[in-house]
């Protein structure tokens, strides 16, 4: 199966985006769908993942910057039935290393996947990183 990449965020499929982190998210199952959609709305960038044959989107990626030092990357997924095919590393490479935002300090939050973003030169926080957790139950 063949795939392509693109940034536009006229193509995000939001359904789709919707279904996965509702119910796959362990980070963020509790937002509701306005939540999403503004989050969607306000991001710095996007970047989904398609199937060749339909267009259908099976992959996604969100950053959020104030666009000259700094930017977070969330919301990373790939639907169960298209990952081993190297869409991970694909949507993170035009995220970060081909995108606007190269060389900037890159930071996200993650329970898994850390070989993968390892990749891409992220690492645990030095001693100059701190972090306020968010409210109890988000």
């Amino acid at each position: 199966m063949d795939y392509e990449l693109d940034d536009d965020p006229g193509r995000i499929q939001r359904d789709i985006v919707w279904e996965w982190l509702s119910t796959e998210a362990y980070w963020g199952r509790w937002r509701t769908r306005a939540q999403v959609e503004t989050q969607l709305d306000t991001a710095w960038r996007v970047v989904g993942a398609y199937r060749t044959d339909t267009g259908a989107q099976v992959g996604f990626a969100r950053a959020v910057s104030d666009g000259v030092g700094f930017a977070y990357l969330a919301d990373v997924f790939v639907l169960s039935g298209h990952r081993g095919h190297g869409l991970g590393t694909r949507l993170l490479q035009l995220m970060i290393e081909d995108g606007p935002g190269r060389d900037m300090r890159w930071t996200l939050f993650t329970d898994d996947a850390h070989v993968l973003y390892r990749r891409f030169g992220f690492a645990e926080p030095g001693r100059t990183a701190m972090v306020r957790p968010a409210a109890q139950g988000t």
